[in-house]
């Protein structure tokens, strides 16, 4: 009986096997919907559909681009891990909903690493060190002194809490032994037209979020907190080269699908991302707009998952922050 039912199981599963396997090979044979948890027009968001566009250029894939932003990407991020994992729902997710807000928010709703299938990572942003030039700071020395004589009189604004920008403000004040005031926004519009007014006088931005305001003189970069310069921004120093050696932020971008989506599936999506991504134009657009891209294989995702969780926990425990402030 135990051989007939093993046998029974074995003929279930190739069975299986072979229904998604001919599903698969028709893949896709209507638009993909790609949630976007963060807000239309943010830096996640103008990533995504630079990808995407292009990628659909091609006539495999068709899209629908879904902004669901709030909680820091969790709304959006969750909504897909809950979805039917047939492949026509992905996320763009990123370090915040994927790493960090695992410290962060104590039910997150989701598990990063347990219910997705990872497809690629395609861009790593560092932040960018910027003020409101009505402040009276031109260097990163400058900022840092001016921040030390007046404890909490500068604020600094980010996407929301538990954001890149929010730990790389977090990061650069355990640094420097600075105390500033951190104002998380709902809309990056509304940040950015604070930041020009001088309401709120520093940024740890990626470079879309500011670059029209950088190119206007309408704020000033002081610094990128990476190890090598930015081609978009190619002087103006790294954070090390402006003294401040060790300090390094980033923000990267990735496409998921819920867990149990056919690996075959998964692995033409990959197959049209990384033609895109190896093409002149694409990375020259990403790089214009202050993004390193890249393209990695499902499992390194995976790992980097893993990894840049580990990395943020001291920080974010050290700073005592939590999503659930918000």
């Amino acid at each position: 009986m135990n051989r007939r039912a093993l046998m029974q199981a074995a003929v279930a599963l190739a069975a299986l096997y072979a229904m998604t396997a001919t599903q698969a090979q028709g893949y896709p044979t209507r638009p993909v919907t790609v949630v976007v948890p963060f807000a239309t027009g943010s830096a996640s968001d103008v990533f995504t559909r630079v990808v995407l566009d292009h990628i659909a250029t091609r006539g495999t894939f068709r899209f629908v681009v879904d902004n669901k932003p709030g909680a820091g990407g969790n709304i959006g991020t969750q909504q897909v891990a809950k979805a039917t994992p047939d492949g026509y729902t992905l996320v763009m997710s990123s370090s915040g909903p994927l790493a960090a807000n695992r410290i962060l928010v104590k039910n997150l709703g989701y598990d990063p690493e347990k219910d997705f299938e990872p497809i690629a990572l395609f861009a790593v942003v560092p932040n960018v060190i910027v003020v409101s030039t009505k402040l009276p700071v031109k260097t990163l020395a400058e900022l840092i002194s001016y921040a030390k004589s007046r404890p909490n009189a500068l604020n600094y604004g980010s996407v929301g809490i538990g954001s890149s920008q929010h730990i790389a403000g977090v990061y650069f004040e355990q640094l420097t032994g600075t105390q500033m005031t951190h104002v998380p926004y709902r809309v990056t519009s509304q940040m950015v037209a604070d930041m020009i007014s001088g309401q709120v006088q520093v940024g740890f931005q990626l470079l879309p979020n500011v670059k029209g305001m950088i190119d206007g003189g309408q704020m000033r970069p002081l610094a990128v907190a990476a190890a090598k310069r930015l081609a978009a921004l190619p002087n103006v120093p790294t954070a090390a080269e402006a003294g401040l050696p060790g300090y390094e932020s980033a923000a990267w971008f990735a496409f998921l699908a819920p867990k149990g989506t056919p690996r075959a599936a998964i692995d033409k999506f990959h197959a049209e991302l990384t033609l895109s991504m190896n093409d002149p134009a694409v990375r020259s657009r990403l790089s214009d707009l202050g993004a390193e891209p890249t393209v990695s294989t499902p499992e390194e995702l995976g790992r980097l998952i893993a990894s840049e969780t580990a990395k943020l926990r001291e920080i974010i425990t050290k700073g005592g922050i939590t999503l659930d402030q918000q």
